[in-house]
């Protein structure tokens, strides 16, 4: 018994970690290369959702009212989500036609999103953060697809330039794995879903968003349930900084699995493989089995102290686990950070998969997050 549990706590992490991207990659010869029409200039709502981004939000509207982008009609709508501080007076004092500003009452992000679209005119949705920033081409390079009928949505690519001197260092690299898991989901046709930082979504396929869901995930997935692909942009990029706290990365990584969670119960059609095919195979591998894998650790590391006995093979992965476990605690405790940076890539992956655990625990509970605020995650 102790076997099978630690064979099956073993597997499931590393199928869902390394298996499951070593298998789209084997599979990515089957798959013909997608050819890109050429796309007309189209028409653009720009949605930024803010709370209390009164230090950024200036800045992010000039770097998107100074995109080399011609559309052919553009709109920017700030939907401020009771905002307590100048968010607001901020956004209004930039003087443009196409900037609109809703000072709405304190709703969660999803209302603010909704709300904002009501207001849209454009034929593509782009929904971006406040806090990051484009290149002067983000907004072309991110719409280029759009040019066939069968991409429903378009996700950006977000980089961290610069990695601080703690757990940022881990939330950058985390960037460039997650970066290339997705070059490959796109290269077989089955990108799972985008990340909020940078979205598009054509209008006519946006659903509005319930409460307490992962409002990214639900946007972009809006193009697969109706039969649309979602297709991943490298060059549509947006730059952002990473967190160093452990705390706010444990909080992030919570409030993220949670939502996860019921942003997959709200999608659970999308589950079906007899339906989605391999899209399903890999909404259960990228946003299921992966947020599950870690609650699978500890009865890991239990059942490998029960087979201590039962050959060279299980104490060397034992002293492997209890390193790892060593080194993470290690880095967590170099509040200076004089260790070398293994330690703080270990200590990134503990707080991460600690959160995760917490997160899973909480959905289980039925709590929800309902309210955000960004500035807890910086």
């Amino acid at each position: 018994m102790a076997e099978f549990i630690f064979w099956l706590c073993l597997v499931l992490p590393l199928y869902a970690y390394l298996g499951y991207p070593l298998t789209l990659a084997a599979l990515t010869p089957l798959f013909p290369r997608r050819r890109q029409p050429p796309v007309t200039p189209l028409s653009i709502s720009v949605v930024i959702a803010a709370y209390n981004e009164g230090r950024n939000i200036g800045e992010k509207l000039r770097t998107v009212l100074a995109q080399d982008y011609q559309a052919r009609e553009l709109q920017i709508i700030v939907a401020s989500d009771g905002s307590s501080d100048d968010t607001v007076t901020r956004a209004q004092s930039i003087i443009d036609p196409r900037i609109q500003v809703l000072d709405l009452p304190r709703m969660g992000k999803a209302g603010a999103l909704n709300a904002a679209v009501l207001q849209c005119s454009g034929d593509i949705l782009v929904f971006t953060d406040a806090d990051n920033q484009w290149a002067g081409n983000t907004l072309g390079q991110l719409l280029a697809p759009l040019g066939d009928e069968q991409v429903g949505a378009c996700a950006g690519h977000m980089v961290i330039p610069v990695p601080g001197k703690g757990l940022s260092l881990g939330d950058s690299l985390y960037r460039h794995y997650e970066g290339w898991l997705r070059r490959l989901e796109n290269r077989t046709g089955c990108m799972v879903s985008a990340d909020g930082a940078l979205l598009a979504l054509r209008r006519e396929l946006y659903q509005p968003i319930p409460a307490h869901v992962n409002d990214d995930f639900f946007v972009s997935t809006c193009a697969p349930v109706a039969g649309k692909h979602i297709v991943y942009v490298e060059s549509a990029q947006v730059i952002d900084q990473g967190v160093d706290e452990a705390d706010k990365q444990f909080r992030r990584r919570q409030r993220v699995t949670v939502g996860g969670l019921q942003s997959l119960a709200q999608r659970r059609e999308l589950l079906n493989p007899l339906k989605h095919g391999l899209y399903a195979i890999a909404l259960i591998s990228h946003k299921l089995i992966r947020r599950l894998a870690s609650v699978l650790l500890l009865p890991l590391l239990l059942a490998n102290f029960w087979l201590w006995d039962a050959g060279p093979f299980y104490q060397l992965t034992l002293l492997a686990q209890l390193l790892g476990y060593g080194v993470a605690m290690a880095g967590l405790l170099d509040v200076q950070h004089r260790l070398p940076r293994p330690f703080r890539l270990a200590a990134f992956v503990l707080v991460t998969l600690a959160g995760m655990t917490v997160g899973l625990w909480q959905f289980l509970r039925g709590q929800s997050y309902a309210q955000w605020n960004p500035e807890q995650n910086r």
